[in-house]
């Protein structure tokens, strides 16, 4: 009988685990042997929840599992916690790695094919203090424990966020809820760089209602230390912020340094290229999923780098598929996505204008004020809607939702409109479902495509 295939996955989570347990349902443990290696103490885990945990909202760290450690190893894969790679030999089809809770030991682990699910980092820019104790990033649990046990240890109730991107923001909502003053910095002219500066404002507008202050053409200059070395206060250019607590929520970049020691292709945002199949370019046996690769954008064609646990689950199922021995392809993304600050609603899909305009395509843009019911219900709030759309033919470009309750998912009908290629004069004519309580007679979505298609043959070619 013939030995096993070897298959090594690095990282634990969404994008790794998703791939070995696909893997693991098409081949038995007599054809396939799968070994996982995460530096973490937990798997299969929500980050996207960890503002929540820390905000109160939800429990942690458990709730947050989806599948322990455990149930993974029930299935016959030898996963192995607190385990680090640090080094790939593409040549010898084997990796290095360094046990961080066993003496620093290390060991070779062979393997016949390979999955790269790295993740991403949290920016941490080379500043003076941005080191220092009471300063935390937020991608991990691990990450949300340390601030649930820095808020625990906090000599006052004063939170300073860097960054108002998705994490930025959620993390403001969460340092809210516990009971803290908080003040946001963020380098552009608005909050959400994820939105058209329009929009943004109107985030920013109520942000501020909720007691939240937002310093926006903030540039950070460094982290001031108090006694013990722990921070005291965030610097700007212009001015000093008190901090008992300082939240990093700049972004992320993908978490390729292995991968580029190791000489693979690595796209301008600096993470992974990869074909349809998630199969590392030109590597017969490597794929790679989640946050540490590009995917391919519908709307340009062009690749982008767009870190969710969506994706990075999708992109798990592919890998495991094809990794057995089947066919399966990820076609790529219209980049939505959807985030809330207290009980205001942020949601995006498709091309902003600096994107479009970098894209090289002629549009129109258009922005409505709707309410997410009709307007005698009760509980009727407002919602902006903005649309972008292709100056000649009509084809929908991306949409952008600003609101109260029931504002946020309704970003989903733009979602599947961009990736059916439609024009907004044929989103006229969906048929979305209406009652009072629910909507409009003209869903929001729907007036502003009627907007949006008003203005294209306003626009002429």
């Amino acid at each position: 009988m013939a030995a096993p295939e070897r298959l090594v996955v690095i990282g634990g989570d969404a994008a790794g685990m998703a791939a070995a347990s696909q893997a693991r349902r098409l081949k038995d443990p007599d054809a396939l042997r799968i070994t996982a290696f995460e530096r973490g103490h937990f798997t299969s885990y929500s980050a996207c929840g960890i503002p929540y945990w820390v905000g109160g909202a939800v429990d942690g760290p458990d709730a947050l599992i989806a599948r322990t450690a455990k149930e993974h190893r029930s299935r016959d894969i030898d996963l192995r916690l607190r385990t680090e790679v640090t080094e790939l030999d593409l040549d010898r089809g084997r990796v290095r790695t360094r046990a961080l809770d066993d003496g620093g030991r290390e060991e070779w682990t062979g393997f016949d094919k390979l999955v790269l699910a790295t993740g991403a980092r949290p920016l941490r820019p080379p500043l003076p203090g941005i080191d220092a104790p009471g300063v935390y990033g937020v991608q991990t649990l691990d990450d949300g424990q340390a601030v649930l046990r820095g808020l625990a240890g906090a000599p006052g109730r004063r939170a300073v966020v860097i960054g108002a991107g998705y994490i930025g923001v959620e993390m403001a909502e969460a340092l809210v809820h516990r009971g803290y003053e908080v003040t946001v910095l963020e380098k552009s002219d608005q909050p959400m760089s994820t939105l058209d500066p329009d929009m943004g404002a109107l985030v920013h507008t109520a942000m501020r209602g909720m007691g939240i202050e937002v310093v926006t053409g903030a540039q950070v200059t460094e982290v001031l230390t108090g006694d013990g070395g722990r921070a005291r206060a965030v610097a700007t250019e212009d001015a000093e912020y008190p901090a008992d607590i300082v939240v990093l929520g700049m972004g992320v970049r993908p978490e390729t340094a292995l991968a580029k020691a190791a000489g693979l292709p690595l796209g301008a945002s600096g993470g992974l290229r990869t074909d349809l199949a998630l199969r590392v370019a030109g590597q017969e046996n490597v794929w790679a999923g989640g946050d540490c690769v590009e995917v391919r954008d519908l709307i340009t064609g062009e690749p982008r780098h767009i870190p969710l646990g969506t994706h990075a689950n999708k992109h798990g199922q592919v890998i495991g598929a094809n990794v057995a021995g089947g066919y399966a392809t990820f076609p790529g993304v219209v980049g939505t996505a959807v985030s809330k600050v207290c009980d205001l609603e942020i949601a995006r899909t498709g091309l902003l204008e600096s994107q479009a305009r970098a894209a090289g395509l002629r549009f129109t843009a258009v922005t409505i004020e709707s309410t997410s019911r009709a307007g005698y219900y009760p509980g009727a709030r407002p919602m902006h809607v903005k649309m972008l759309a292709e100056r000649r033919t009509g084809r929908l470009l991306g949409v952008q939702i600003v609101g109260r309750e029931g504002a946020g998912k309704r970003v989903d009908v733009a979602a599947v409109a961009l990736t059916a290629g439609m024009t907004v004069e044929a989103m006229t004519a969906l048929d979305l479902g209406y009652a009072p309580p629910f909507s409009p007679v003209w869903d929001p979505v729907l007036v502003a495509a009627r907007k949006a298609a008003a203005a294209v043959r306003a626009a002429g070619a």
